[in-house]
């Protein structure tokens, strides 16, 4: 594989430049080496948030972060690419957002200083809470079809949801699992809910 294999995106756009006001002139001249797909090559960040946002789904995620989860990058991450409408950061502000890969840019993300917090915004939003753990007397999220309008609620990696967070959700769901962990990535088991989600709810 040549270096030219590994280079992601495309160079400069020739000219002369399509009229278009959703393109970056710097892109046009520089090109456009981000991790977006091709519909979207010399687009603003601007142009591409809009675009996201005609046609984000009804599903948010919340997840809590008490000790810096270093999962929430790749919620984010995740979020983007199954569109949700919102990634909800529960706790403190401050997250590692390299996991994301630059996909926060595009998703929008909200911060709640604590669960009262999230649960007063989806009270106002008309939106139910879905805990994902899998705690004693949770549904497995295999044999149930999640709200098409929710938020989708995760714990931080090791402790999992906290009480208030449990108290907060209208249901909680778990993911099977049949080997000898006890619990599986905060970042996966969002990409699992998610994804479950959209296999109820998403057109193709």
């Amino acid at each position: 594989m040549s270096e030219a294999d590994d280079v992601v995106g495309v160079g400069p756009h020739s000219e002369p430049w399509p009229d278009d006001p959703r393109l970056d002139g710097e892109l046009l001249r520089e090109g456009d080496r981000r991790n977006v797909l091709d519909r979207y090559r010399y687009w603003t960040v601007e142009a591409i948030v809009a675009e996201l946002d005609a046609r984000r789904h009804g599903f948010h995620v919340a997840i809590e972060n008490w000790e810096h989860d270093r999962n929430i990058g790749t919620v984010v991450r995740t979020a983007n690419a199954f569109m949700a409408a919102e990634v909800h950061i529960i706790g403190k502000r401050k997250w590692n957002r390299r996991g994301a890969m630059m996909t926060d840019v595009y998703q929008h993300v909200r911060h709640h200083p604590t669960v009262a917090a999230l649960v007063e915004w989806a009270a106002e939003a008309d939106m139910p809470i879905i805990g994902i753990d899998n705690l004693p007397g949770s549904v497995p999220i295999e044999t149930v079809v999640l709200p098409e309008r929710c938020v989708l609620l995760f714990g931080q990696e090791g402790p999992g949801l906290s009480e208030p967070a449990r108290a907060a959700a209208e249901r909680v769901c778990s993911i099977a699992q049949y080997g000898s962990t006890r619990s599986i990535n905060a970042g996966v088991a969002a990409g699992i809910a998610m994804h479950t989600w959209i296999q109820h709810w998403a057109s193709s």
